[in-house]
């Protein structure tokens, strides 16, 4: 009987800038579910410092940023031996192939990107080419790994549509070169709202301390009705509920019977138990990774390296289409 090669499972991609710490939102929508991922998809993980240049950054803070993403991108439970975990400017093959897919983008789907627009208005002092070709470098992100999902909120549908077109344009001209992606959307958590409101009396921070979670759901805004469930004009309590189901895995119907007859006090003090019980895990990690300097340079070298392997084959795979001569 012949040797049958394993089939590659399908690959899933992924990334994080390293400008902020990220929100509870953040994690039930998103972060949580990619461990959950690597059991049954080759995943690819990034920390996008490059796309974080479009707005300007200091030079220490954004090292010390970069460090603490890829940090935390260990402590959710990414294992860097099952999935691919790296810094995007580490793997050059990201910058070399967004000049190419440039070359293959118009000028009038790069100007629709309602990001760039929204951007433009909030950096009216620095609204540079970066800025504009953003969703380009996502496409090169992307298309380097032929990978075939990519889970995105609401706010990146625009830029898988146009990596779409890009990379459909590209195996229009030149053959199959790109793998054409597809959405990976999640269930529960995906619109988790105020606790991740910018504001950061409202927003709970995936590193807060257990104190200081249990405060801010204490102080969470709910309605004049008394009652927890889940209905039209009852946004507050929706969005408790919601993550208080995320934590517990408990259905609405079975939160409302739990809570019958019970008041906003007790709900708001037993949402915030069940996130610090969710997030402790996360913080412990952080601390004892972030600390361990050594560790993380020698994922970071590991990562980089078999990204690097993998995104080399498709770049020259286009390189050689488009008419380079390869070294």
């Amino acid at each position: 009987m012949e040797n049958q090669t394993p089939e590659r499972r399908r690959r899933v991609l992924s990334a994080i800038q390293p400008t902020a710490i990220p929100t509870l939102g953040n994690y039930l929508g998103a972060l949580r579910n990619w461990k959950a991922m690597s059991d049954d998809y080759d995943c690819v993980y990034a920390v996008a410092d490059l796309h974080a240049i479009t707005v300007r950054q200091d030079p220490a803070t954004l090292r010390r940023q970069t460090m603490e993403a890829f940090a935390l991108l260990l402590s959710i439970g990414l294992d860097p031996d099952k999935n691919v975990v790296f810094v995007q400017s580490h793997v050059n093959t990201h910058a070399q192939l967004a000049w190419i897919l440039d070359c293959y983008t118009q000028f009038g789907e790069a100007s629709r990107m309602t990001q760039f627009k929204d951007k433009s208005q909030k950096h009216a002092d620095n609204v540079n080419v970066g800025l504009f070709a953003y969703p380009v470098l996502m496409a090169a992100d992307i298309l380097l790994y032929q990978a075939n999902y990519v889970p995105i909120g609401e706010d990146q549908k625009q830029h898988l549509e146009i990596t779409r077109n890009i990379a459909e344009r590209f195996n229009g001209i030149y053959g199959n070169t790109f793998t054409i992606p597809e959405p990976f959307i999640g269930k529960v958590g995906a619109r988790i709202m105020s606790k991740s409101d910018p504001n950061p009396k409202a927003s709970v921070s995936i590193l807060d301390e257990p104190s200081v979670i249990m405060k801010k759901f204490k102080s969470a805004v709910t309605d004049s009705e008394a009652v927890v469930r889940y209905g039209e004009g009852k946004d507050g309590i929706n969005n408790l509920m919601s993550i208080y189901s995320c934590c517990t895995g408990a259905s609405f119907d079975e939160i409302e019977r739990e809570f019958e007859g019970k008041g906003y006090g007790d709900f708001k003090t037993k949402v915030g138990e069940a996130v610090i019980a969710e997030l402790t895990p996360v913080r412990e990690n952080f601390n004892r990774i972030v600390n361990d300097k050594a560790y993380l340079t020698e994922c970071m070298a590991k990562g980089a390296e078999t990204a690097q392997r993998i995104s080399e084959r498709t770049l020259n795979k286009v390189m050689k289409k488009v008419g380079f001569l390869l070294k």
